[in-house]
C-alpha cells in the first residue's frame, strides 16, 4: 500500500495529475449499491479517489463497468494438478484476483513442508493469496496419511502474515465435546478467522459449533441449510466446483425469498483449470447467479466485498479510496463479460512466465506403498452387501444393500458393480479396504489415483482384478498421478511427481491430458455427468456422509 504524503494527497484532490485514471466507466459503489459514472485515480497499487480526475495514463473506458476484483473465499489449489501460480494466474485471466486457500492436502502429505511450499510458490503470483492453516491433518484421527499437525506446529505457521487463520475444522464433534487436541488449535486461532466445514449438524450441535468461534461453511447443499447457518452468523460460501454443484439450489432459493445476501459469497473449492479455461472462475457463479434471477449487485458484491468483510481484508472488495487497485473492467455486467482486469493498478499479464524452482526433495518420491498381492483385493461374499453409490453432481454417497455378482464365493466385479480400493501409500503397510462401487460404471479396465481427499492415499476402481493390479504398479513407478489401464496394459497416464498431487509440467499440457484422459474414462463408461478424477479423489473423504472406502475398510456413517 502507499505512503500518505503530500503528493498522494494533491493527486487525490485532483491538485496534480495521478498516475493513472480510469475514464469514464460506471462503477459499482458497493456501499450504496449503485452504478456511478467516474473515474477512478490510481497511485501504484491503490485506488485515491473515485470522481473527475486526469492522469499521466489514461485508460478510456467510457460504457464499459468497473467491479471489484473477485475474491474465491475457499479452494485448495493442489485440486489443479499444477503449480499453484498455474491457477493463480488462469484465475486473474477471468477476474478472480483474491484467493482463500486451504492447502491441507499438501499438509496431509507433507505436513508442514507441503504447506511452506505452496506458501512460497504463491509469493509472487499475479493475485493475493492467503492461506488458512489445515485444522485437521489427518481429516479424521487415526486416519493413515503422510504427517500429524497438532496446535502446536500450526502455532508456528501463525507468524506469517499471510495466514489469516485455521482453515475448515472438519472434525465437528472434536469439537462440540471440546476434545483437548482439538481445543488447543481452537485457542490458538481465537482471534482469527476459523473456518467451518459443517454437515449433518442438529441445530443445538450448530449452535455449540458455533460458540467455539468458527465463522464460515462451504458445504451447505440447500438453500434451507444455507439460511439456519446465516441465521446464527455463519457467512455461506455457495461451492460450484468441477465435483460439487450447489450454486443453483442455493441461489434459487435466496432469489425465490428475496433473502439478504450479506453473509453470503462464492467459492470453487476444488475446480480444474480446463474447467476455468472454458466456463471461468468466480466470473461463472457471478454470471449462473444471475441467469438465476439474482441482482448483479449483489452477485458482484457476494464474489468480492462480503468474503473481503468476513477475513478482515480491509483493503479488499470495493472501490473507494485506500483499496486495492485490484478491478475488473466489464464489457456487460449482466453476463460478466470481461474487457480488462488491473491487478495492483496494472493491466493483468496475459502470458504466463515460468520459473524453473528445485522442489524440496522431501516432496518427490513419496509413493511407498511396499508389496501389494492380488489376493488383497477380493471380497468374500456370504449375502448382501454395503454399496457405495455416487450421487451426480454431489460429492456426498449413498448407501444401499444389495445381492452383488459372486465367483467361488467373492464378489464379482462387473460395469454395474466396481470394485474399490483404497490403498495406504506412505509407511507400506500393507493395509488396504476393499469395497464395491455402483454408478461409476466403469467396463474393461481400471483407473488409479494417488490424488484422494484427505490422506490421499492410493484409490484404485476397476470391473477386474488384473487391470487393478497393473493401474497400482504404474502409480508406484511414476511417483503418483493418474493411470487408467485397459486389457492388462497402460493406457495413459498422468505424472504427479511433487506429493503425489501436482506436477510443475506447464498447465496447457496437463489440460490437454486430463481432458484426453476424461474421454477415455467416458468411452469406458463413466457417466459424462461425472468428473471420473474428481469424484472419485472423494470417495476416501470420511468427514462426508454416508460411506465411504479407506485403508481400514468401508466406512459408514
Amino acid at each position: 500500500m502507499i505512503t500518505f504524503n503530500t503528493k498522494v494527497s494533491r493527486e487525490a484532490q485532483g491538485l496534480e495529475k495521478a498516475p493513472v485514471i480510469l475514464k469514464g466507466a460506471s462503477v459499482l459503489n458497493v456501499f450504496t449499491e449503485e452504478w456511478d459514472v467516474a473515474d477512478i485515480a490510481i497511485h501504484d497499487d491503490t485506488i485515491i479517489g473515485v470522481g473527475t480526475y486526469s492522469g499521466e495514463t489514461e485508460y478510456d473506458y467510457s460504457g464499459k463497468y468497473i467491479v471489484p476484483g473477485f475474491i474465491d473465499s475457499h479452494l485448495h489449489l493442489e485440486s489443479t494438478l499444477v503449480n499453484p501460480k498455474e491457477l493463480v494466474f488462469e484465475a486473474s485471466q477471468v477476474g478472480t484476483l483474491g484467493f482463500i486457500v486451504d492447502p491441507h492436502e499438501a499438509g496431509n502429505v507433507a505436513g508442514i513442508a507441503g504447506i511452506e511450499y505452496m506458501i512460497n510458490e504463491t509469493a509472487s503470483a499475479q493475485g493475493d493469496v492467503y492461506v488458512m492453516a489445515p485444522s485437521c491433518v489427518p481429516a479424521v484421527p487415526g486416519e493413515d496419511n503422510g504427517a500429524i499437525l497438532d496446535g502446536d506446529m500450526l502455532h508456528k505457521l501463525q507468524s506469517n502474515s499471510r495466514i489469516l487463520g485455521l482453515g475448515e475444522v472438519m472434525d465437528s464433534f472434536g469439537v462440540i465435546d471440546r476434545d483437548p487436541y482439538m481445543v488447543k488449535k481452537l485457542d490458538y486461532f481465537k482471534d482469527m478467522i476459523m473456518d467451518g466445514h459443517i454437515i449433518g449438524l442438529s441445530p443445538e450441535q450448530l449452535a455449540s459449533y458455533r460458540l467455539a468461534g468458527i465463522t464460515t461453511n462451504h458445504e451447505c447443499i440447500s438453500y434451507e441449510e444455507a439460511k439456519e447457518q446465516v441465521k446464527n452468523g455463519i457467512y455461506v460460501w455457495i461451492r460450484e466446483g468441477s465435483a460439487a454443484h450447489n450454486l443453483e439450489a442455493i441461489v434459487q432459493g435466496i432469489v425465490h425469498n428475496k433473502a439478504n445476501t450479506e453473509y453470503y459469497g462464492f467459492c470453487t473449492d476444488d475446480k480444474h483449470i480446463e474447467d476455468i479455461r472454458s466456463e471461468g472462475h468466480i466470473s461463472y457463479n457471478i454470471r449462473r447467479s444471475i441467469e438465476l434471477g439474482l441482482d448483479p449487485v449483489k452477485a458482484y458484491k457476494m464474489a468480492s466485498t462480503n468474503t473481503a468483510l468476513c477475513y478482515h481484508l480491509k483493503d479488499l472488495g470495493a472501490i473507494a479510496p485506500s483499496y486495492k487497485a485490484n478491478l475488473v473492467v466489464l464489457d456487460d455486467p449482466n453476463s460478466v463479460a470481461i474487457h480488462e482486469v488491473f491487478y495492483k493498478g496494472k493491466p493483468i499479464e496475459r502470458v504466463l512466465v515460468r520459473e524453473e524452482k528445485e522442489v524440496p526433495k522431501e516432496l518427490l518420491h513419496t509413493i511407498n506403498i511396499g508389496t501389494f498381492t492380488k489376493e488383497k483385493l477380493d471380497i468374500n461374499v456370504d449375502g448382501p452387501q454395503a454399496i457405495i453409490n455416487i450421487v451426480p453432481g454431489q460429492i456426498v454417497t449413498q448407501k444401499t444393500v444389495e445381492e452383488v455378482p459372486v465367483e467361488n464365493g467373492l464378489f464379482k466385479s462387473n460395469a454395474e458393480y466396481n470394485k474399490i480400493t483404497c490403498i495406504e501409500r506412505y509407511k507400506a503397510s500393507g493395509r488396504n479396504g476393499v469395497g464395491i462401487l455402483k454408478g461409476f460404471n466403469l467396463k474393461n479396465g481400471a483407473i488409479a489415483t494417488s490424488f484422494a481427499h484427505d490422506s490421499h492415499n492410493l484409490i484404485v476402481v476397476g470391473d477386474n482384478d488384473a487391470d487393478m493390479m497393473v493401474a497400482i504398479e504404474r502409480i508406484r513407478e511414476i511417483g503418483g498421478g493418474y493411470v487408467i489401464t485397459s486389457e492388462g496394459k497402460v493406457v495413459e497416464e498422468l505424472a504427479l511427481e511433487v506429493m503425489g498431487l501436482i506436477t510443475n509440467r506447464p498447465h496447457e499440457e496437463v489440460d490437454a491430458k486430463v481432458a484426453k484422459m476424461k474421454d477415455i474414462a467416458y468411452g469406458m463408461g463413466v457417466p459424462k455427468g461425472l468428473d471420473p478424477f474428481i469424484n472419485l479423489s472423494f470417495l476416501a473423504l470420511t468427514v462426508i456422509p454416508e460411506i465411504r472406502i479407506t485403508t481400514t475398510g468401508v466406512m459408514e456413517f
